[in-house]
């Protein structure tokens, strides 16, 4: 087979051909030369026309632009326009319906029927109803008296309960003798109902004691003063009484600011986790000193438990009887080892956060106005005269009782000594420390500088 070299299937070219081509190329050559600046000049003439388009389309976008600002100065100027009412209402609450309040005698003391929670009220006779009354009476009588003592000069500080009566004396009640109870410093009623004396409340804030009682004697611990951390020291014992394989009950008191503290959540985690008997009992009195509840929780705070696997509920605060039958049933579960309880007790605090604030500074008077039309003991009254379970000579007679407890305790507080100066100098080393020593003396010198040439104080 022959095979064709690469020369010999290339066609030979004329030299006519060759010219014919080189005349081509000049051709068009000279045809594209010519066609450049023909070109240019349509680029040139096309340019300014660009130039104005490209013009234009900036000066429509900055057109937009400046309308996009005014419009977005517009929408801030009308937020801050409503932030102010938004402030004052507590901007805007989440869309949810109105949260379930249980609720069995009405401001006017109508009894209202709960088939959840009325078998735990259906057996309180007249003379327990007369009781429940007699309380919040006696309660609020010894309180209006510490803080006139206050006052008077005769008391440093006083945390009125006044409004929150009913909350206080209706859980108290809900509570066996062997159940334990863990108090802030505003548990007055509790107090009462555990038979603390209340001269023994006020030595505290007289500044003559830590705590004028024995918390083993009446199950009632001692104030707490540090905000939300008894809520860990309720939880704490009801993890032992769980392992100790009691059937009694811890209940744990806090009001709404102490609510958003971490101790409490660790409370609730812990107790949650363990099955802790504990009941979480959550006076809302609608302000945490100067805070609106609002500014601390943007749902009601009894729906905080869902989070940490425990059931929670709202309670009417100013309905004693309603406060009574949650805290029954919340203790039974806690006994039958089913777990913590939080329950909000939806109130209202009528006075001062203590005697040192002063409420008008961050509330109005019409709202004040508006929470004594709910009032728990003229509630609780008019049920009474109502349901004919009582009648003129038994509050004639718990008038006079009223004021003779104000009478006793403002002779027991005057008469209160006080304590000895040097008993922070003992019990601090079981055998005694130099150093201890050096402080006791330095003290003695130091109160020793106050007696005059006579020798007297």
């Amino acid at each position: 087979m022959t095979v064709e070299s690469t020369a010999a299937r290339t066609p030979r070219r004329s030299a006519g051909s060759d010219a014919g081509a080189t005349g081509a190329q000049r051709t068009t050559s000279t045809t594209a030369e010519k066609a450049v600046p023909a070109k240019k000049a349509t680029v040139a003439k096309k340019a300014p026309a660009a130039k104005k388009a490209s013009a234009a389309k900036k000066a429509s976008a900055a057109k937009k632009a400046s309308a996009a600002k005014k419009a977005s100065a517009a929408k801030k100027a009308s937020a801050a326009k409503k932030a102010p009412a938004a402030r004052k209402s507590g901007g805007t609450k989440p869309r949810s319906a109105e949260p379930h309040l249980v609720q069995l005698l009405t401001p006017e003391g109508e009894r209202v029927r709960n088939a959840e929670f009325d078998p735990y009220v259906s057996g309180v006779t007249s003379e327990e109803f007369r009781g429940l009354y007699r309380d919040m009476v006696l309660t609020r009588r010894f309180d209006a008296e510490a803080t006139a003592l206050q006052r008077q000069g005769e008391l440093g500080l006083w945390a009125s309960l006044l409004g929150q009566e009913a909350a206080q004396i209706g859980s108290g009640r809900a509570l066996r003798d062997d159940d334990y109870v863990f108090p802030t410093y505003r548990e007055h009623g509790v107090a009462w109902c555990r038979g603390v004396d209340p001269t023994n409340l006020l030595g505290m804030f007289r500044g003559v004691n830590n705590g004028g009682w024995d918390p083993n004697s009446n199950n009632f611990h001692l104030y707490t003063i540090v905000i939300g951390s008894q809520a860990l020291h309720a939880t704490g014992y009801a993890m032992g009484v769980a392992k100790d394989g009691a059937d009694s009950a811890v209940i744990a008191y806090f009001g709404d600011g102490a609510s958003s503290q971490g101790d409490v959540a660790e409370a609730f985690t812990f107790s949650a986790v363990y099955n802790a008997p504990v009941v979480f009992f959550c006076q809302n009195n609608q302000w945490a000193i100067s805070e609106p509840t609002e500014k601390q929780s943007r749902v009601p705070l009894y729906q905080r438990a869902q989070g940490f696997g425990f059931p929670g509920l709202r309670v009417d605060g100013n309905d004693v009887l309603a406060n009574l039958a949650v805290t029954r049933w919340a203790l039974e579960r806690a006994r039958a080892g089913e777990g913590p309880t939080l329950i909000e007790a939806f109130t209202y605090r009528m006075g001062a956060h203590t005697t040192s604030d002063d409420p008008t500074r961050y509330r109005h008077d019409d709202e004040r106005a508006a929470w004594e039309a709910k009032d728990p003991i003229l509630r609780l009254r008019r049920h009474l005269e109502s349901a004919h379970h009582a009648d003129e000579g038994f509050f004639a007679e718990l008038e006079i009782e009223s004021e003779t407890l104000g009478k006793r305790v403002r002779e027991a507080v005057r008469a209160m000594k006080d304590p000895d100066h040097f008993a922070i100098f003992e019990n601090a080393y079981a055998d005694g420390h130099a150093l201890v020593d050096e402080e006791r003396a330095q003290f003695a010198a130091y109160q020793a500088s106050f007696a005059d040439t006579d020798g007297g104080k």
